[in-house]
């Protein structure tokens, strides 16, 4: 085993895949600063190239086997198997979901759904929470609010969200208010109007027009919007282990926050699914 920058192909992938890169199976510069943070923080030598020493810690003994999957129609799910574990709702907007965003077998599914379920709480926050006090506003968007003036913004969802979100992801500046208007919405939130116009588009109904759509008709295929757009399937793909889980997050989350909920999840949505 001898990985470095050059190398190309599939144990490449699993690697980038680890490490919470796009998995495009080319080792490049990105690929190589990513190694070595790695060893750097797991005590080896942080020379960039993945020997059977780094793949060995990584991975274990043998890098793990993906899950052989197979392509099978929404119908043919074992949904029933979810009952009691999420809530009916969720569970009745899965078929049309799946057919419509790539979700082909259970692996996904159980993917998904553990990301879903973590990221709104038990599949209940639908709608962005922004009711920070000025301490949450500093820690969670400080550059927004230099000096003083959370003061005047805190316990204000609406002002919060125009000042954050104002003048990017296709919103206008503060003064319009789109920031809130398009704030995150979904059980992983879709946020910014030019991501509501790319859903709009896909899905045939105008959730620019009328984004409170996207909280209480679209929660469940707005995020697999999300996973689909970003290409999370072919994560997903690489199989049922720790490590996949922990890809799949650090792309959901930007880190990996609630790894542990998401992993006790996962399995338990994929051993009543598969």
């Amino acid at each position: 085993m001898l990985l470095k920058n050059g190398s190309k192909g599939e144990e490449v992938k699993q690697l980038q895949t680890l490490l919470g890169l796009s998995a495009d199976g080319s080792f490049g510069p990105m690929t190589e600063t990513k190694v070595k943070e790695w060893q750097s923080k797991n005590g080896l030598t942080a020379d960039g190239i993945v020997g059977n020493g780094t793949w060995g810690k990584m991975f274990g003994a043998a890098a793990p086997t993906p899950v052989v999957t197979t392509i099978i129609p929404p119908s043919s799910f074992k949904l029933d198997a979810l009952k009691g574990h999420i809530p009916d709702a969720v569970i009745a907007q899965i078929p049309d979901t799946a057919a419509k965003f790539n979700i082909t077998n259970p692996l996904r599914l159980a993917h998904f759904l553990s990301q879903c379920g973590h990221e709104s709480g038990g599949f209940k926050a639908i709608s962005e929470n922004l009711n920070y006090s000025v301490d949450g506003l500093k820690r969670t968007f400080g550059k927004y609010f230099p000096g003083d003036l959370a003061t005047s913004y805190a316990r204000q969802p609406e002002k919060i969200a125009s000042r954050v979100y104002g003048a990017r992801m296709g919103n206008g500046d503060e003064s319009t208010g789109e920031g809130y208007k398009f704030r995150g919405r979904g059980y992983i939130q879709l946020t910014g109007k030019a991501n509501y116009a790319k859903f709009a588009q896909f899905i045939g109904e105008d959730t620019v027009a009328n984004p409170d759509l996207i909280a209480t008709k679209y929660p469940l295929a707005s995020a697999a919007f999300f996973f689909d757009s970003n290409k999370l399937w072919s994560i997903c793909d690489k199989g049922a282990d720790e490590a996949t889980v922990t890809a799949v997050t650090k792309r959901v989350n930007g880190g990996t926050n609630g790894l542990s909920d998401r992993i006790k999840h996962f399995n338990e949505y994929y051993n009543l699914l598969k």
